[in-house]
């Protein structure tokens, strides 16, 4: 191989799509077990290499140089094989410099708590010992490497100003993983979390907080300039970086079409899903072809709660889902777990349109006249309002409405 990413397991990187997008076609993903790493870094079989867990700390040892940083963070993400002699270098520290810079927090004469004992947790204390944290510690679920625990956290910290998650928990495939409970702190904390797979971990949608795709793909545009000659110390090409991100999570991110029965989501949806070349998926359709009946008709057979544990269970089942557009139902987002699910990976839009250019029908028991439309809306406009991410106006024509929803997918 030339160049590529180490780790253990890499079924959730996104490292393949970034460096493609640099123009280094020749990058690949390698899955190496522990037994056989010292023996892979010592054959110098390649060019160039990142690296991730759990491996940042364990290929130290077997490196000719290290870079400062990373020698006093005690982890390497990235190596150079220049003409046999390996270099090693740590861009998670830029990476993450970046991200912090992005969120618009301050970390000067903050305290700061790091989850994770890893890698990443090292990098991130350096980085905000060097941003002029007022405190930073790092916090594990016991005594190891110079860590508090939670119980910690708990008892002595909760007047934290910025919680900085680099454990895996919330990581894909186990996207219900949620690391610390936010409501023991004495004011709202901020959040930063370095999982990047969701888009949004459980963590930072319950706290508004930031997630890791800029700092993945900041940290490697740094990793591919010094696959190709550049220093340590050359500046990150931010133009390229933020092209860069933004075309991943243009390619990564679902639009998802929440709001009232009746005001257009599905033909919205699909006619967006047309234009973009999208998979398109209707909740509705998806509870009739899951339990072959329509949604009106569990409603009136099995009643409404029945309805709504079918149509949780069809959330879950998106929430892995990517780049792509789904309509939900009238009343998806009545509950919080299926916003959440609808929020890892999706940018949730509110089609709103006038109520009096909605027309009650019959297969919509729930809304099957004028009176109730409006008692419903009334229930749940500020449930819609609270979970959207952003508004669209459905009272405009289909064309424009559709030309506006396909930019709100580049946002």
């Amino acid at each position: 191989m030339q160049y590529g990413l180490i780790g253990e397991k890499l079924g959730h990187s996104y490292s393949l799509d970034i460096h493609k997008a640099l123009g280094n076609v020749s990058y690949i993903l390698k899955e190496i077990p522990r037994t056989e790493l010292e023996a892979f870094i010592k054959g110098k079989n390649f060019k160039g290499l990142n690296v991730t867990i759990p491996y940042k700390t364990a290929v130290i040892p077997m490196l000719d140089y290290v870079d400062p940083i990373a020698l006093r963070i005690g982890a390497v993400n990235t190596i150079v094989n220049n003409d046999g002699k390996l270099s090693g270098f740590n861009t998670d520290y830029y990476g993450l410099k970046a991200l912090i810079e992005a969120s618009g927090f301050d970390v000067k004469g903050k305290k700061v708590l790091i989850l994770g004992s890893g890698g990443t947790s090292k990098t991130a204390f350096a980085l905000c010992v060097d941003l002029g944290a007022s405190s930073v510690f790092r916090v594990s679920r016991s005594y190891k490497e110079l860590c508090i625990t939670y119980d910690d956290v708990k008892k002595f910290h909760t007047d934290a100003d910025l919680i900085i998650n680099t454990t895996p928990c919330g990581m894909y495939p186990n996207l219900d993983g949620y690391p610390i409970d936010t409501s023991i702190f004495q004011n709202k904390v901020r959040v930063i979390d370095v999982v990047y797979n969701p888009l949004r971990t459980k963590l930072v949608i319950e706290n508004e907080g930031f997630g890791g795709l800029l700092m993945l793909v900041y940290q490697a545009v740094k990793a591919h300039q010094l696959f190709f000659g550049q220093r340590i110390e050359d500046k990150i090409d931010d133009k390229k970086a933020n092209e860069v991100y933004q075309n991943l999570l243009w390619s990564k991110r679902n639009l998802v079409l929440i709001g009232m029965p009746g005001s257009g989501k599905t033909t919205i949806g699909s006619s967006v899903a047309k234009c973009l070349g999208r998979p398109f998926y209707d909740v509705d359709k998806l509870i009739q072809e899951k339990t072959g009946k329509t949604p009106s008709d569990l409603i009136t057979e099995q009643g409404e709660n029945a309805f709504r544990d079918i149509e949780t269970s069809v959330c879950k089942d998106l929430e892995t889902v990517t780049g792509s557009v789904i309509a939900t139902g009238g009343g998806t987002v009545l509950r919080n777990e299926n916003v959440t699910y609808l929020k890892h990976n999706g940018y949730l839009l509110l089609v709103n349109r006038d109520l009096n250019s909605i027309k009650p029908t019959s297969d919509r028991p729930l809304t099957s006249s004028i009176d109730a439309l409006k008692k419903i809306y009334e229930k749940r406009k500020d449930i819609y309002n609270s979970c959207a991410d952003d508004i669209i106006n459905a009272d405009n024509g289909l064309e424009e409405v559709i030309k506006q929803t396909v930019n709100y997918v580049k946002v």
